[in-house]
């Protein structure tokens, strides 16, 4: 039986007359709630397109904004198309629920399972193509209820009920998607969830109103229904080795904890000795050279500030970067600011990342604050000696905001005279643009003194920092303090770029602002440039 073949026959049954005695009163109701359900999935389905096109592409914004674009296209298209809908109003409509659960449950499966295969360019078009379907079906809900509802009161009333109704759910979707979905039920079976909850919305309308529909109609609602819902617990029944099989194939090592947090995916990988911590699919350290990136970052920039005593690590939550910190004898106080607080209870409680940061984010001089590093900074008093910002990679562009000339102003203004600041500020050979605009950036909010320099890394290749502040001498590696990779006879060499390495002058490289993140454009360019390498 061809779900797409329910359609409006030439032998109508009359419209029934609009009814405004009691007996109304359920049907209305039962007709309010669809509107309500209908207003929330369609929502709840745009908000998962795009948070699953935004993890796997970066650039939320530009993600975000197609989506919402094409949506409300589509709906208009929809809306549109109801004007060739003649008599059968509520039989289309249970049409439209139950197409639409079916292309809405599967839409995040089914892009969680083309990534894998096709380019960046042929996933943006499949997840765009599922965005104008789903809309389109969306466009149709609202003037098909309404349409179908002037049966039992006055157009005045009933434009009122289906529209205020409609946004009501989609402000309940807007409330449950960050609070409850995300971060408890996850994207691949909200997908599903709701896609059954489409279903059954066309199966109780279909059901609540069968004295209305022939059998033979009824009978095809009901069986894909039981299709779709078959198919959807199945989906949920395999979601984990899915997403298990999934993941691993996504990452070179065996996965052995993965956690969706409320703003990231925090997947560990082990290899014999070799412990991997990633954040949404980018590699954040391996245990086996995390120490060269984290005294690179920390010791390299204490050197230069005649005595840390106050110190802020933004970011640097699992405490690798702390632990280095806390070999100054006399550093007093140490404020770590990461985001996510999973990932201090991650430090806290995983033997081989506890083991690892020597109970940094226990010790008595430590103070660990769950709280975005911007709105830290904002609020902050303190005078720092040293500011460290150990900040993911500027992928999207709420982290991209923290390379900005706005943020990097606010970091300035915390530090003590002759207080140093110093960022992680990615590759400047696969990123090199990108590295240098932090450069730039660093340049235009006053620092006086800005020192790039690089090592290398084996997990991550060449890797580059950026300190700036101090004193005007070169800083020297303290004698006092243990360290297993940095050496004084190498740190020429670090602060030594190559002509392959260097700033890229004809490029008129901007600073990167708050109102115009041009960073964010250097690395995604750099970073799809990278990937499209790796494919060859």
């Amino acid at each position: 039986m061809n779900l797409c073949s329910f359609i409006p026959s030439p032998h109508l049954r009359p419209r029934p007359k609009k009814r405004n005695d009691i007996r109304t009163r359920p049907e209305k109701t039962f007709l309010i709630a669809a509107v309500f359900l209908a207003g929330l999935c369609s929502i709840v389905y745009e908000l998962l397109i795009s948070t699953t096109s935004s993890y796997f592409l970066g650039d939320s914004v530009k993600q975000f904004s197609l989506t919402i674009g094409i949506y409300m296209f589509a709906m208009g298209v929809g809306s549109f198309l109801t004007r060739f809908v003649e008599e059968r109003e509520l039989e289309a409509f249970i049409r439209t629920e139950l197409l639409l659960g079916l292309l809405g449950g599967v839409s995040v499966p089914l892009l969680y399972f083309l990534f894998q295969y096709q380019t960046n360019t042929q996933y943006q078009f499949t997840m765009l193509g599922l965005v104008f379907g789903i809309g389109m079906l969306t466009g149709l809900e609202i003037p098909l209820l309404a349409r179908v509802m002037e049966r039992y009161s006055p157009l005045k009333e009933n434009l009122a009920d289906v529209l205020g109704f409609d946004y009501v759910g989609a402000l309940a979707a807007t409330l449950l998607f960050p609070f409850l979905l995300l971060p408890f039920v996850g994207l691949y079976s909200s997908s599903l969830i709701f896609g059954a909850v489409n279903l059954l919305l066309g199966f109780g309308v279909c059901w609540f109103f069968r004295d209305q529909l022939d059998t033979k109609r009824k009978r095809a609602v009901y069986i894909w229904t039981a299709i779709g819902l078959v198919a959807f617990g199945a989906l949920l029944a395999w979601a984990n080795p899915f997403l298990a099989q999934w993941e691993a194939s996504a990452y070179p090592h065996r996965v052995i904890y993965r956690e969706q947090s409320p703003y990231q995916q925090i997947t560990l990988t082990q290899n014999k000795d070799d412990l991997r911590l990633y954040l949404n699919r980018v590699i954040q350290f391996s245990s086996r050279d995390e120490y060269r990136y984290h005294e690179a970052l920390a010791l390299i920039p204490a050197a230069g500030t005649p005595a840390v005593k106050r110190a802020l690590i933004l970011g640097g939550g699992e405490g690798l970067l702390a632990r280095e910190l806390l070999k100054l004898p006399e550093l007093e106080q140490l404020t770590i600011v990461d985001l996510d607080e999973r990932i201090f209870d991650l430090a806290r409680r995983h033997e081989v990342i506890k083991a690892l940061n020597a109970g940094a984010v226990d010790d008595p001089r430590v103070q660990c604050i769950a709280a975005d590093a911007a709105v830290f900074l904002r609020n902050d008093t303190t005078t720092y000696d040293l500011i460290l910002a150990d900040l993911p990679d500027p992928s999207n562009e709420s982290v991209a905001r923290l390379y900005s000339t706005w943020f990097f102003g606010m970091a300035k203004a915390r530090l003590a005279h002759n207080g140093v600041f110093a960022t992680q500020a990615t590759s400047p050979y696969h990123t090199r643009k990108t590295f240098w605009c932090i450069a730039k950036t660093l340049e235009a909010i006053g620092f006086e003194h800005i020192r790039p320099y690089k090592i290398t890394v084996p997990s991550f290749g060449v890797w580059g920092f950026i300190m700036a502040g101090g004193g005007s001498a070169a800083p020297a590696l303290r004698t006092d303090v243990s360290r297993k990779f940095l050496e004084p006879e190498a740190l020429p060499a670090m602060f030594y770029f190559p002509p392959d390495l260097r700033e890229p002058t004809e490029l008129n490289l901007q600073p990167n602002r708050l109102d115009r993140p041009v960073l964010l454009d250097y690395f995604l360019d750099e970073w799809s440039d990278w990937q499209r390498e790796k494919t060859y």
